[in-house]
């Protein structure tokens, strides 16, 4: 019962109001640890996010797939708890933590109560500095893993991402699949575990964002108490990226009635003065749904698809501008050839002064709507710390949106965007595509 109070409280009270209202304290603990707060004392309540940068991108070459692994396993037990009694004392004090792994973090998420914080945190401690990882906890979820790997290795969206991964990156690790193959998971031992924790979670390289019913003064010793005995330091940052890609075209076999086309070229840099001009000229050529000129162009006007998307993806040694479409074998060439033309005069002519409205008022009228609850606030203050933005960008943020002009945008449409540098990964039976890279 007190599990299912702690959910609906969460759902029904746990938004703090609009985004510029959110009040943001640095708070750094008596032992030197740094998060961002705040305070939400409305209901009796805590969620806290912690992100570890590296990630599956820190994987040994010989054990691809070990941080993922790991991750997946750091609630299967703690300390003299093994999986069930780990989940038995978690539940009975209505808390939630989740583990889980990217390229670039190793993330914790943890909600709890706060008249049972001291027990929840106790918790979370030993998942996070003694977790068991038994050999039939190990054996269990190392098949769930290849079960994953198999699904993937039928799944056509799973298919055009990796080859394009693959083709994109040669041998950095961004190359290969976060789970790892069968052979590389077969490979893992419990001390290869213990060695990727030790890899990726450790205090050099966390951040970490907490929102609810806790104040400063009170924060400081519960990070303290959580982090006790985790390691100083990890393994060092992965290499930059280069990205192998020229453009063309890459056709992948596969028996399916549409083709699935993974799409795309080098990105734009976070720090770039010119990121918020990157991010709007996105939002005109394929993120802002329907009336993006994408979705005009391949699904209004000629039917094409039922959606076509593009989006910024930044990696910490790699930054991409990618999309994606599905259409029928017989259609997804013309749909793969009137990308690339709008992608060309995207570039060439830039966009209106209208579509350049119609995207500010999208994205800043959006905006607040990400704020809608104590967890997903605390995602989006280590979000914040990882990308380096500073305390102010919450409250900014539209400012920064409503600053890009259209000089700005179509300045940026002729840098980044360049219809002869794009790929095209199409996975699936194409009628007039062939493979041109």
């Amino acid at each position: 019962m007190i599990r299912r109070f702690l959910i609906s409280i969460a759902l029904v009270f746990g938004a703090l109001p609009a985004a510029a209202d959110v009040d943001i304290q640095e708070v750094t603990s008596p032992g030197g640890i740094t998060a961002w707060l705040v305070e939400s004392p409305e209901i009796p309540f805590i969620s806290m996010e912690i992100r570890f940068k590296g990630g599956a991108a820190l994987d040994d070459p010989e054990k691809r797939g070990a941080v993922h692994l790991m991750g997946a396993l750091l609630e299967e037990g703690a300390g003299d708890m093994d999986a069930r009694a780990f989940a038995i004392a978690r539940d009975s004090l209505a808390a939630s933590f989740g583990y889980d792994v990217y390229r670039d973090a190793v993330t914790v998420s943890a909600e709890f109560l706060t008249e049972t914080q001291d027990q929840a945190i106790d918790l979370l401690h030993q998942s996070l500095v003694d977790p068991r990882f038994d050999q039939d906890a190990i054996d269990r979820v190392r098949g769930q893993v290849i079960s994953v790997i198999q699904s993937d290795a039928t799944d056509p969206n799973s298919i055009a991402g990796q080859a394009f991964n693959r083709a994109a990156f040669g041998d950095h690790p961004y190359a290969f699949p976060i789970e790892g193959s069968e052979e590389s998971l077969m490979a893992i031992t419990r001390d290869d575990l213990f060695a990727a924790k030790n890899a990726t979670m450790a205090m050099d390289r966390v951040h970490i964002g907490v929102v609810g019913d806790i104040t400063a003064d009170q924060l400081g010793p519960m990070l303290d108490r959580l982090f006790d005995g985790m390691p100083a330091t990890g393994k060092a940052p992965t290499p930059p990226a280069e990205f192998a890609l020229t453009g063309g075209v890459q056709v992948i076999p596969f028996d399916t009635p549409q083709s699935v086309v993974i799409f795309g070229h080098q990105g734009i840099d976070r720090d770039d003065p010119d990121f918020f001009a990157a991010f709007v000229l996105n939002s005109i050529l394929g993120e802002g749904g329907f009336g993006s000129r994408l979705m005009q162009e391949v699904r209004e006007k000629r039917g094409l698809t039922y959606g076509v998307y593009t989006y910024l993806y930044s990696l910490e040694s790699a930054d991409l501008l990618l999309g994606q479409v599905a259409s029928a074998n017989d259609r997804v060439a013309e749909a793969v050839s009137v990308i690339r033309d709008e992608w060309a005069r995207t570039a060439r002519d830039g966009v209106t002064a209208e579509e350049l409205e119609t995207a500010k008022t999208y994205l800043t009228g959006a905006y607040p709507l990400r704020f809608d609850g104590n967890g997903r606030i605390a995602n989006i203050l280590a979000g914040m710390q990882v990308q380096g933005f500073g305390l102010d960008y919450i409250n900014t943020r539209n400012d920064r949106v409503n600053a890009v002009t259209l000089d700005d945008v179509n300045r940026m449409a002729a840098r980044l965007l360049d219809a002869e540098a794009l790929n095209f990964f199409v996975v699936g039976a194409p009628v007039g595509l062939e493979t041109t890279n």
